[in-house]
């Protein structure tokens, strides 16, 4: 797994152990980002979400709760994940008597969402797994096998064969209710230190994350709750308790790989969409537009005389896509202004189903809610003629790549 370049990075939260075959082990951190290799998580007995509450701050309100009892209620719920797999050696390609292969254990968290034993956490964490594992509260550990797994989004359902007596789901809540300010805490297994606990609030929300496939993740929430390697796949909960979010990754400092107050969660709606497909068919189907698109500022608008000072340019169109059949419209010439290249010649995209689309997050939003299969309106400008457009909405490659 590797890292995002720059003065400060996106990092997932796993934590690795690793040590040759028949040897001692030693500590690695595991540093994830990106598209792993880029530049720069009907559900069955499923806990539903609660009423509705002000979920401002911890205490001193009846309808909040302290840390201390959002722990008690939720940490049983909150396991550790172990996923072990055997990978090439590096060291055996200069060295003849080194051992062709090592073990890697990543270490993440989880928690549990049914009486029947699902059990959610981030894709990343048990990635190329041959076995995992998961501990409890009362330090049993039972193997776990993977349900399914959506790169897309890194969520990932685990289930375990266990009694319904000893499990303790947690409550999910609902992700749109979310407010900057809004009092949350963290808890999983950061540095293999089990069931931590952490506070803080949520700084911002609407943020975008970069899945393992490298497709973006949108509508994450920002915290400063501390996150370290190790809480992956943890909840992020409200002071309710209940979950709001799945702990992913964090953004770090040039040169080093702790905390440093911006963490991001998977908000839950998105979870919640995803495990309810992943436990039902073991897989997710994402929609797919098929277009490259960079959104248009005032300034540009009026350089470039174009017919709308917002909305989306349409720099590429990839081929075999639902907007290549439509007939969507690609830049034909790429125009260079105070070192930023701008896609002209192409449509200017300026509703999707009726939604203003000013970015590409929107766009991206409205093609979530829907499936592959379905179709989306875009209302756009081809030169200076506005029209709709119709597009049937395929199935979201493996790849971004156009």
């Amino acid at each position: 797994m590797t890292t995002l370049r720059g003065s400060a990075a996106l990092r997932t939260l796993g934590y690795t152990v690793a040590g040759l075959l028949g040897a001692g082990v030693a500590l690695a951190a595991a540093a994830a980002a990106g598209g792993f290799g880029g530049s720069t998580t009907t559900v069955r007995e499923i806990v539903g979400a609660a009423p509705a509450t002000d979920n401002a701050s911890f205490g001193g309100r009846s309808e909040g709760l302290t840390i201390h009892q959002i722990y008690e209620r939720s940490a049983p719920g909150v396991v550790q994940v172990t996923s072990t797999e055997v990978v090439q050696n590096p060291a055996a390609t200069f060295n003849p008597f080194a051992a062709p292969t090592e073990t890697q254990q990543a270490l993440g968290s989880g928690f549990v969402i049914d009486k029947a034993g699902h059990i959610i956490t981030n894709d990343h964490v048990v990635e190329g797994a041959k076995s995992i594992e998961v501990s409890f509260s009362d330090n049993e550990s039972l193997k776990a096998h993977v349900v399914g797994r959506d790169p897309a989004t890194d969520v990932a359902v685990l289930q375990v064969d266990a009694h319904s007596r000893a499990l303790t789901p947690l409550v999910l809540g609902d992700s749109d209710s979310v407010r900057v300010g809004d009092a949350v805490v963290a808890i999983g297994n950061p540095l293999g230190e089990d069931r931590s606990i952490t506070s803080g609030i949520v700084s911002a929300l609407q943020r975008q994350i970069i899945s393992p496939n490298g497709f973006s993740i949108g509508d994450v929430i920002q915290t400063d709750a501390a996150l370290n390697h190790g809480n992956s796949g943890g909840p992020l909960l409200d002071a309710s308790g209940r979950v709001i979010g799945v702990n992913s990754q964090i953004q770090t400092a040039s040169g080093g790989d702790g905390n440093i107050g911006i963490g991001f969660a998977i908000p839950i709606d998105t979870v919640k969409d995803v495990a309810a497909q992943l436990i039902k068919h073991g897989s997710v189907e994402h929609a797919f537009l098929g277009i490259q698109a960079v959104p248009v500022t005032p300034n540009i608008a009026r350089l470039f005389h174009l017919p709308a000072a917002r909305g989306l340019l349409v720099s590429k169109v990839c081929k075999g896509t639902g907007a290549a059949a439509a007939g969507v419209k690609q830049a034909t010439d790429d125009v260079t202004v105070a070192g930023e290249t701008w896609p002209l010649g192409g449509d200017l995209i300026l509703k999707a189903d009726g939604v203003s689309v000013p970015s590409t997050d929107r766009l991206r939003g409205v093609v979530a809610s829907k499936k592959p299969g379905d179709s989306v309106q875009l209302e756009l400008y081809r030169n200076a003629t506005r029209m709709n457009v119709t597009v049937k909405l395929g199935r979201q490659p493996i790849s971004p790549r156009c």
